[in-house]
C-alpha cells in the first residue's frame, strides 16, 4: 500500500472523495493507493506522483460537475487521457483530483459529405481512421502512438506525425472543441464553417496542455484517402548529408507527405525489432513518401530521387506496392518501442530546429553522447525539423538519471540557440518547464499567466505545467532582478 497520508492530509483525500461520491457511483471515485497507482505517470516515467484522488466521469455532467465541485472546494485537477504523453503533461497532482477521461470513447457523429466526425475526447486517435475508412477517408495527423493516445490528448498538445509535413498538426485538423473551464461555464469554440466568427479561440485552446479548459467533444476534418502512396528509403554515409539532404528537399519546392531521418543506432534496434529491411551499413537513412494520384506521385518520386542523389545518397530504395510501403514505415512507427527493448528507459526528447541546421544539431547531440557516457539514437520528422533524441539510460541509477536531465537540457538550449524551439508536438509539462525560461522572456511569460488567469483565475487547472512562474526562473537562474523588475538575459534573435 505505501506510506499513508499525514493526518491532515488523509482527512482532506476523505472529505473531497465524499464530495464526488455524491453523484458519482462508488467505481468512479478512487483514492486508494493500490487504485491510483496506474496514474502516477504519463509516458514520461521519470517523473511520478500518486493522485490524491482519480475520478472516472462517464458524462459531461458529471465532468462539468466535477470541476464545480474542485473549484468550490479549492482542489487541483488534473486532466488526462491516453496517459502516453511524453513529457509529463498529465503528471496528477499529490493534492488534488486526477479527471480521466477514458470513458468518453464514442464517436458521435461522422458526416462523409462535410467530410468530418464529431467524436468524445477518449477516442484513439488511429479509431477515427477506422471507422472513416468505409466511407475512403480518413484522419490527417498520426502521432507514432496513435494506436492508443486519444484525441483529447492530442489536442492538449497539438500533436503531429509523421504525415503532419504535408497535411498540418492538430491545430489545422480540428475545427470545434466543446468542454468546461474550471468553474464548470460550458465552452464551445470554433465551428464546422471554414471560419467561426470572433477571436480564435480555438487555436489558443489546441496545444494549451491542459492549462485552459477540458474537452468534452471534438469536430476533426476527414480527408479523402490518397489513391496512392509511395516511400523513397534513402541510405547516407554521414548524418550531416542526410540533414542537408532534407534541407534541399523542400528547397526543391517539394512537400512530400512525410520526410522521417532515423539515425545507424535507431535503424539497429528498429531492424532488430520489426525487420523493416533497413540499410544497417548507413550512417542514417530519409524515408520520404509521395501521395495523391498515381501520375504525381510518379512525378514527385523521380524529382526526390534526383535531390537524393545530387546529396549523396548511398543507396535508393522504392516501395514497390502497399504491403512494401507499410513495411518501410513500420519501423519508424515502432521506433520507440524497439528502442525500449534495448534499455530500461529512455527519454524522448522533441525540440524544433531550422531544417539547415540539422547536421549541425545532430553533430552536437553526438558530442553530448562522449560528454555524458549515454547512448542517443535519433529518430524525427526531418521534415519540419522536429528532433526526437531519445537517450538511453536506467531510472533506477540516480546519476544516470541526473546526466540525463543535464543532457537533455543541453540539446532544448541548442534549439533555441540555433533559432529553433523546445517542442515541436510533445509539449512543455515538466519536462522542459525551467528550459521555458529560457525560451521566454518575463513579459512573454506575463502574458502568458494572463491568459490563464482569464480562463482560470484561481490556476487549479493543471496547476505548475507548461508555463513557469518568474519566480521559478529567478531561482532557475535565468532570470535577474534589476530596477524591481525580473529581466531575462539577452539571447541571439533569428
Amino acid at each position: 500500500m505505501g506510506q499513508a497520508l499525514p493526518v491532515a492530509d488523509a482527512a482532506r483525500q476523505r472529505a473531497v472523495a465524499q464530495a464526488l461520491r455524491i453523484f458519482l457511483p462508488e467505481r468512479a471515485v478512487l483514492w486508494e493507493q493500490e487504485d491510483t497507482r496506474p496514474y502516477e505517470c504519463d509516458g514520461l516515467t521519470a517523473y511520478r506522483q500518486l493522485p490524491m484522488v482519480v475520478a472516472l466521469p462517464e458524462t459531461e455532467e458529471q465532468v462539468q460537475r466535477i470541476l464545480r465541485t474542485c473549484h468550490d472546494l479549492g482542489v487541483p485537477v488534473v486532466p488526462r487521457g491516453a496517459g502516453t504523453g511524453l513529457s509529463g503533461g498529465a503528471l496528477p497532482p499529490g493534492d488534488g483530483v486526477l479527471l480521466s477521461l477514458a470513458k468518453f470513447m464514442r464517436v458521435l457523429r461522422l458526416d462523409p459529405v462535410a467530410r468530418l466526425a464529431v467524436v468524445q475526447p477518449g477516442v484513439r486517435n488511429a479509431a477515427i481512421s477506422d471507422v472513416a475508412a468505409p466511407f475512403g477517408l480518413y484522419y490527417a495527423p498520426d502521432p507514432s502512438s496513435q494506436i492508443a493516445c486519444t484525441i483529447g490528448g492530442n489536442v492538449a498538445e497539438n500533436s503531429g506525425g509523421v504525415h503532419c509535413l504535408k497535411y498540418g498538426l492538430t491545430v489545422h485538423n480540428v475545427m470545434r472543441v466543446r468542454g468546461y473551464a474550471m468553474d464548470g461555464e460550458p465552452l464551445d469554440v470554433g465551428g464546422e464553417s471554414l471560419d467561426a466568427p470572433g477571436l480564435d479561440l480555438l487555436a489558443l485552446l489546441i496545444g494549451s496542455e491542459g492549462l485552459l479548459a477540458v474537452a468534452t467533444e471534438i469536430t476533426v476534418k476527414l480527408l479523402p484517402m490518397p489513391q496512392l502512396a509511395r516511400v523513397v528509403m534513402a541510405s547516407f554515409d554521414d548524418v550531416g548529408k542526410a540533414g542537408d539532404a532534407v534541407a534541399a528537399v523542400i528547397a526543391a519546392g517539394i512537400i512530400p507527405a512525410g520526410l522521417e531521418m532515423m539515425d545507424r543506432p535507431a535503424t539497429h534496434a528498429v531492424e532488430q525489432f520489426v525487420g523493416a529491411g533497413y540499410d544497417l551499413e548507413a550512417a542514417a537513412i530519409l524515408l520520404c513518401e509521395a501521395d495523391g494520384i498515381p501520375e504525381e506521385v510518379e512525378e514527385e518520386i523521380a524529382r526526390v530521387k534526383q535531390v537524393f542523389e545530387r546529396a549523396g545518397a548511398t543507396r535508393l530504395t522504392v516501395s514497390r506496392d502497399e504491403t512494401e510501403r507499410l513495411r518501410i514505415w513500420s519501423g519508424r512507427k515502432a521506433a520507440f518501442p524497439a528502442v525500449g527493448r534495448i534499455s530500461p528507459d529512455y527519454y524522448c526528447m522533441d525540440g524544433t530546429i531550422p531544417r539547415k541546421r540539422l547536421g549541425e544539431v545532430l553533430g552536437f547531440i553526438g558530442a553530448l553522447e562522449n560528454k555524458y557516457g549515454l547512448r542517443c539514437p535519433n529518430v524525427f520528422h526531418a521534415g519540419d525539423g522536429n528532433l526526437h533524441p531519445l537517450i538511453l539510460f536506467d531510472a533506477n541509477d540516480a546519476d544516470q538519471l541526473r546526466r540525463t536531465e543535464e543532457f537533455a537540457a543541453e540539446v532544448m538550449q541548442k534549439c533555441i540557440e540555433v533559432g529553433g524551439t523546445i517542442t515541436g508536438e510533445h509539449g512543455v509539462g515538466v519536462e522542459k518547464i525551467d528550459q521555458m525560461c529560457i525560451q521566454f522572456r518575463a513579459e512573454e511569460l506575463s502574458l502568458f499567466h494572463a491568459v490563464k488567469a482569464v480562463f482560470d483565475p484561481r490556476g487549479l487547472l493543471n496547476r505548475g505545467k507548461a508555463v513557469p512562474t518568474l519566480t521559478r526562473c529567478a531561482e532557475f537562474g535565468r532570470m535577474h532582478v534589476h530596477g524591481g523588475k525580473l529581466v531575462h538575459p539577452e539571447l541571439p534573435r533569428f
